[in-house]
């Protein structure tokens, strides 16, 4: 145990090297190296004995970089979608329901973001969350409705959280 905490230590210049390079911001790069020492004691238990340490936990920190600039184009498309997709500079109060909006977004059940997700962002059809979820379309059609009119509660302001229907 103590062998594998003195090969981290010693490791943590490469890597913060490494994901400084990734980053190009220093704090971005601190986290960044947080979040793989976190991945890794976490996990150290599936590590190969055989395997090198360092090509490890090079691998964990580029996955994570990988993720958080996934995440972050998916924000700032989900922003763009609520912004409007013209070209012109948005003004600040429109930037400012933009964001209400994604707060509300953010605070709707997982069902429903998938399917706004799904539909408004990824652009699939009815017919193809459909066959994801394994129901019929116009099943996919009333959740949906359920997803927008929630949406639409939560930016104005109407409810709190999001109503769930418990089906037997």
């Amino acid at each position: 145990m103590n062998d594998f905490d003195e090969q981290l230590r010693l490791l943590l210049p490469r890597l913060r090297r490494f994901a400084l390079s990734l980053t190009r911001q220093p704090s971005s790069a601190d986290d960044l190296v947080q979040s793989c020492l976190e991945r890794a004691l976490s996990s150290r238990a599936h590590k190969r004995p055989e395997g090198d340490l360092r090509a490890w936990l090079f691998s964990i920190l580029y996955r994570q970089f990988l993720d958080a600039h996934r995440r972050s184009r998916r924000y700032a498309r989900m922003l763009e979608f609520f912004t409007g997709r013209d070209d012109a500079q948005p003004s600040v109060e429109r930037t400012v329901v933009a964001q209400s909006t994604l707060a509300a977004f953010e605070r709707l059940n997982a069902e429903q973001r998938a399917l706004l997700l799904w539909v408004s962002v990824e652009g699939l059809s009815y017919k193809e969350v459909a066959e994801i979820l394994q129901v019929p379309v116009g099943t996919v059609m009333s959740r949906l409705s359920r997803a927008r009119q929630a949406l639409r509660q939560l930016s104005d302001g109407e409810i709190s959280s999001p109503s769930l229907r418990i089906l037997k």
